[in-house]
């Protein structure tokens, strides 16, 4: 990575109990992002997900995570709302000339976000498309929109007062069970799950591994551009996305030292001590090869 680059990034390296996080903001997704539609319906989800499938605890209290779906004309992107704020008030932390202090600060307090991925359908036009940063290496991985097989049920409940029919599929490796609501005829959901008759307002896939339930949705009054970042991105096939998350959760340190040669990594744990690798519980979403 050379010094142009460098700049473009503001690292952090932020130790909470024993476990370090390695936080990096992509100054450049901020300022340099292009407007891809116009969002007319914003929906807001509560992800629940187990990362850590060893721990009891956490099977039985899973992470949670506040999920952000813009649906456009033609385009939608679902992204994480503690991941992008973190990012937007770090920034502008940045730009001010914050402490290094203040800085640590902010980010320990909006939290820190495992769902780094933004997920934009129907871009370019039949695709997907994922962009995420691992470390500082900048993403993009872009494939088929592929509709799930869904099979419509006849059982039905009530989400947000809005009536819902029962849906369930297999798709990328999980059973999934959703329930969609056509009073609002718009064929879009959490993630990458699409291609029913209405807005999806719950889904789960059979493992309780993963979880979406809107909490929230509001029309689009002013004109609110979908914003994406793609320059500078390297791009992946699936296969080769897959891999690199294992290599990133297996060795974090490793992985920064492999990609960015050129930048000193020195974590310590909260004694001061140093750590020269440590590994992440990894629980794909994706689980088909």
């Amino acid at each position: 990575m050379n010094k142009r680059n460098l700049l473009s990034l503001l690292l952090l390296m932020i130790v909470i109990g024993t476990k370090a996080q390695i936080n990096i903001i992509d100054l450049n997704a901020v300022f340099q992002s292009d407007s891809i539609d116009q969002a007319r319906l914003v929906v807001q989800y509560e992800m629940k997900y187990v990362k850590d499938t060893t721990d009891e605890k956490q099977l039985l209290d899973p992470l949670k995570e506040t999920l952000m779906l813009e649906i456009g004309q033609k385009v939608s992107k679902c992204y994480s709302y503690t991941f992008y704020l973190r990012d937007s008030v770090l920034t502008a932390d940045y730009k001010a000339g914050a402490s290094q202090e203040t800085i640590t600060q902010h980010a320990q307090a909006y939290g820190y976000s495992s769902v780094s991925y933004q997920i934009f359908k129907n871009h370019p036009m039949g695709k997907v498309t994922t962009i995420d940063r691992l470390a500082t290496t900048n993403i993009l991985c872009e494939e088929d929109n592929e509709r799930p097989e869904w099979q419509l049920h006849p059982d039905t409940m009530t989400i947000l007062s809005y009536p819902c029919q029962k849906a369930t599929c297999r798709f990328r490796g999980r059973d999934y069970t959703a329930w969609y609501t056509m009073d609002i005829p718009v064929s879009d959901g959490p993630w990458k799950l699409y291609g029913l008759p209405g807005l999806i307002l719950k889904a789960e896939d059979s493992s309780g591994h993963f979880s979406f339930t809107c909490t929230g949705l509001e029309q689009s009054r002013d004109a609110m551009p979908i914003l994406i970042h793609t320059k500078g991105r390297e791009k992946l096939s699936r296969k080769e996305l897959d891999n690199m998350y294992e290599r990133f959760y297996s060795d974090p340190i490793g992985f920064m030292e492999a990609t960015s040669p050129n930048v000193k990594i020195n974590i310590t744990d909260g004694q001061g001590n140093p750590i020269k690798k440590f590994s992440e519980p990894y629980n794909p979403i994706e689980i088909n090869k």
